[in-house]
């Protein structure tokens, strides 16, 4: 089916508003998407500016709108390296890291409850659950203590560290 007007040329600022309707981007982000759309004499880094200034596009927004996708699922280590990849540095990255490791172990806890449930039955099983919160990007003292408790203050049999 072809789109209605196909032969219009959509201006830089439209696609980039078109793009930011749709969700929240990273500067970074926006940048690398418009960059394959720029013609000759177009300047995205001007329009990235403009954004900016306009208030379209706001790298606080952006972050705040990750993290909230991604924190019921994923640990610090993973969002924080996405922050990273989407060119989120400096004083903002450990604001957020600060933020984001208040809850971290409440975090791993659920994704625990939400994928096993249990306890382990033996080391295998122990092992297997501890790769699968690892490759979510929990730490590893947020793994050993969303594993080990089973209520808001009771222990796990077998763990009397």
């Amino acid at each position: 089916m072809a789109r209605p007007g196909g032969s219009v040329k959509v201006s830089l600022k439209a696609r980039a508003l078109r793009f930011l309707s749709m969700r929240e981007h990273s500067r970074l982000e926006l940048a690398r998407k418009l960059q394959r759309h720029a013609q000759e004499g177009d300047d995205v880094d001007a329009l990235l500016d403009w954004l900016e200034n306009a208030k379209f596009l706001s790298q606080a927004r952006f972050s705040e709108s990750l993290i909230h996708r991604r924190a019921a699922r994923f640990g610090n280590n993973r969002i924080v390296s996405e922050l990273q990849s989407h060119g989120i540095q400096g004083e903002a990255l450990s604001d957020l890291k600060g933020r984001l490791q208040v809850d971290e172990l409440a975090r791993a806890r659920e994704v625990w409850l939400r994928k096993f449930g249990a306890p382990p039955a033996d080391a295998a099983a122990r092992g297997k659950q501890m790769r699968f919160m690892q490759q979510r990007g929990f730490s590893h003292k947020a793994i050993q203590a969303a594993m080990r408790l089973r209520g808001d203050d009771e222990w796990l049999p077998g763990d009397d560290d």
